[in-house]
């Protein structure tokens, strides 16, 4: 096994939603299992369908429901707040969703499934430039 050249990839967002960067994944040679990290702990990584977007709007909507600011009242309990009512909620749905993926390849296709892309869900309400890790570990 060996491993290719570690790289970042880097996604610019304007605020909480779902970002797909499938298109920015680097070109792999060969098979093997690729390994995305989000390096920043405001935001998530997901595979989700890439066909209709209503389902990235669902998703953000649900995950606003699930955990909204810390200006509503059901937040009360949130201590860390000084960097913004938007903070702590992304750090709670970055605990809750993951930080990092693993796609099989073979010969040089992520092997998702026709509606599937990779996105940066990014929980933040202001733009960010986030920054992915992207390592490959060859099987030959």
């Amino acid at each position: 096994m060996r491993s290719e050249e570690p790289a970042d990839i880097t996604v610019e967002t304007q605020g909480q939603g779902l970002y797909e960067f499938t298109d920015q994944v680097p070109h792999l040679t060969g098979s093997g299992l690729l390994t995305l990290f989000v390096r920043h702990t405001s935001a998530s990584l997901l595979i989700q369908e890439n066909a209709d977007p209503e389902v990235q709007t669902d998703l953000a909507n649900f995950f606003a429901r699930l955990v909204p600011p810390a200006t509503d009242p059901s937040m009360s309990y949130l201590t860390h707040t000084y960097e913004g009512p938007d903070d702590m909620p992304a750090h709670i749905k970055a605990a809750l969703l993951p930080t990092h993926l693993s796609i099989p390849v073979t010969d040089g296709q992520m092997m998702l499934g026709i509606w599937q892309g990779v996105y940066l869900f990014e929980h933040r309400t202001r733009p960010h430039t986030r920054r992915v890790a992207v390592s490959f570990l060859s099987n030959g």
